[in-house]
């Protein structure tokens, strides 16, 4: 049985990864509604991922005998200024969820909940692969500029990822 600490830490971190689902989402549509398919495609996949990421978790407190309680998800942004500013806000959303994943780490270390402990070490090392995605895409913005048909072939590069893991 999972305490109800981390019970409902564990729920909270389930919505803010349906959370960025939404987000990757919405960054989708934004791509696609100024024609960067591979933009788009790139944050659909994303999507995609981080909401393989809230049904880890729901599958994971029922496992345990958790209770599993879905709570409203916050409307994401629907525009931003620019594709690097995208990126850029995609970056430091894996921040903010990098440290969520810490701090669960932390509350099952001092509930002593070994098993969620080794659960969050998955989390801990996507978070790793994320942050460092989102930051070579912002680095690669900063080399390209201004520059049109940079922004094109990286937004083909960019389509060309993958349906996830």
């Amino acid at each position: 049985m999972i305490g109800q600490k981390v019970e409902g830490s564990l729920n909270e971190q389930m919505k803010k990864e349906f959370y960025s689902s939404y987000l990757y989402l919405a960054m989708a549509a934004h791509f696609e509604s100024v024609n960067l398919r591979g933009m788009a495609r790139w944050m659909r996949v994303q999507s995609q991922e981080e909401y393989g990421h809230g049904l880890k978790i729901f599958d994971y407190l029922v496992e345990r005998g958790g209770k599993v309680t879905l709570q409203q998800i916050d409307a994401p942004p629907l525009k931003w200024e620019s594709p690097r500013k995208v990126f850029e806000d995609a970056y430091q959303h894996e921040q903010k969820v990098t440290r969520a994943i810490s701090d669960l780490v932390d509350l099952s270390k001092a509930e002593n909940d070994h098993a969620t402990q080794v659960f969050l070490q998955w989390f801990v090392n996507e978070q790793v692969e994320e942050e460092a995605g989102a930051s070579e895409i912002v680095q690669k913005f900063q080399l390209i500029g201004n520059e049109g048909a940079a922004l094109f072939m990286l937004d083909g590069e960019l389509g060309k990822r993958g349906s996830g893991k």
